[in-house]
């Protein structure tokens, strides 16, 4: 009996839970496929040792894990109180002051690190504070002062977050700390780097000239988390090879109760346009002090599943979270179940479609093929891994092996829907010896048995990225060795 594998990929954040090897192996046995590094945190060694951990024991374990590199991005943050947080009432008035020094702030005032702020909030605006757990509405803006009054009360402490319901924020996406940690990113080969709070396009290009600059050809992916971002969606996705749904920020800027729907649309957009979607925040937030799951966060991720997402991430969970390992298994149960559904497994993707490019027609060919006959898996020959991409947009319950000789394709197609990397080290001239070994190399790892269809796909000139320009169903144990 087959064993059935898990097509979403996990994200699992590394941090002091998680920072062992012990720990890393522990991650790695219980299915996760990507680590983020989170670079709000740590030195440029620390980095550059967590990766080299996370790259070793991954090959030890016979896997080929993604490292994401997360940029901070502009944090627009409180300044300290002087008695460490303060109590609001609802109706108090309180006021925000780009001047207020650090630590001075009391019941009346506190300062804020945005010396923009007054310029890009005015009368009536809503500020929301330490991901909504206080409200303020702007009464009046005067020089550095911005005086409010308190719609939804607590407890205030240092250093929280500051976000303006419905954006508009103007601060620069890449701080001079991004652009420092996007020479450590590629420093340490990062396959995918994220930018937190971009805008447009723009903002995701300025981090690929500063990439490209490093000689890095991570993949970029953005962080949905502003209400800008959601309407300029499309040339945002035209520029990024993958978009997180990360659903913090983006639930203060929108509202919480919008989220859902947003979710679906991104995810139902990424898809049609060849972009890979994470679903991100607090999807087992219960289980950094609980060792099994609430059902609402069993439903949550099962839900993103089912919208269609590539992967769904874990942040706080595994970083210091008490029962990391533990939480990515039961995520990987609840993908697998979801995954289950017909309608995780049936598409009717670009049905309609004109293709613009040959090795793109053949991924979908091979993709409507194998949901239409009983092929047991996939295996693409590939250099860049873009077919295998364009594969993993079509639902389906076929495995599709992604055979590379480049270490970096294997690692950056891991975080595909569906996708499984393997190491494909010969490029042959001898298109039936490249067919043969392919299935060879698949019934070794169990993917494939005795009679058996797989569908190969390669290109004429192996070797050559941007190539694939074949499909070929084959049976296991019955393929003449003349046959190309």
């Amino acid at each position: 009996m087959r064993i059935a594998q898990r097509r979403t990929k996990i994200v699992a954040t590394m941090g002091p839970a998680t920072e062992s090897e012990a720990a890393i192996d522990s991650l790695i046995k219980a299915g996760v496929d990507v680590v983020r590094l989170n670079f709000s945190h740590g030195t440029v060694e620390e980095h550059r040792a967590r990766a080299e951990k996370i790259r070793r024991i991954g090959l030890e374990n016979d896997r080929h894990l993604a490292i994401l590199a997360d940029l901070q991005g502009p944090k627009i943050r409180l300044r300290k109180f002087k008695q460490g947080c303060v109590d609001l009432a609802i109706g108090d008035s309180f006021c925000l002051d780009t001047e207020c020094a650090d630590g001075e702030g009391d019941s009346k005032q506190v300062g804020v690190t945005y010396g923009k702020l007054p310029q890009d909030v005015k009368k009536d605006d809503i500020l929301v504070l330490d991901d909504g757990r206080i409200v303020l509405k702007v009464e009046a803006v005067e020089g550095s002062r911005i005086s409010c009054t308190v719609q939804v009360g607590g407890e205030l402490s240092d250093n929280k977050g500051i976000n303006l319901k419905g954006g508009g924020l103007t601060a620069e996406v890449l701080t001079d700390k991004d652009k420092a940690d996007i020479k450590i990113a590629a420093l340490i080969d990062a396959d995918y780097v994220a930018v937190s709070f971009p805008r447009n396009a723009a903002d995701m290009k300025q981090a690929r000239m500063l990439l490209e600059a490093e000689g890095s050809t991570a993949g970029l992916v953005a962080k949905i988390e502003r209400a800008e971002a959601l309407d300029n969606l499309d040339e945002i996705i035209s520029v990024s090879e993958a978009l997180m749904i990360a659903r913090g920020d983006l639930g203060v800027e929108i509202g919480d109760a919008k989220l859902p729907a947003v979710q679906k649309e991104i995810i139902r957009k990424a898809r049609f346009l060849n972009c890979v979607t994470i679903t991100a925040t607090q999807m087992m937030e219960s289980m950094r002090e609980n060792p099994i799951p609430t059902r609402a966060e069993v439903f949550d991720v099962a839900n993103a599943v089912l919208d269609g997402t590539d992967a769904v991430m874990l942040s706080a969970e595994t970083a210091t979270g008490a029962f990391p390992s533990e939480t990515v298994r039961a995520m990987s149960d609840i993908c697998l179940n979801a995954e289950l559904q017909s309608s995780a497994i049936k598409s009717r993707h670009r049905l309609d479609d004109i293709f613009e490019h040959v090795d793109e027609a053949i991924a979908m060919a091979t993709m409507y093929t194998a949901n239409h006959l009983e092929v047991r898996a996939i295996a693409a020959l590939t250099e860049s891994g873009s077919t295998a991409l364009w594969m993993s947009r079509i639902s389906s319950a076929i495995p599709i092996y992604a055979l590379s000789r480049h270490e970096s394709t294997n690692r950056k197609v891991n975080l595909y829907r569906g996708v499984f990397p393997v190491y494909f080290p010969t490029i042959h001239t001898n298109h039936a010896e490249a067919n043969q070994e392919a299935v060879e190399l698949m019934k070794r790892r169990g993917a494939v048995e005795e009679g058996d269809l797989v569908i190969i796909t390669k290109g004429d000139l192996m070797g050559t990225g941007g190539g694939t320009n074949a499909m070929k169903i084959v049976e296991v144990g019955n393929m003449p060795d003349f046959v190309a």
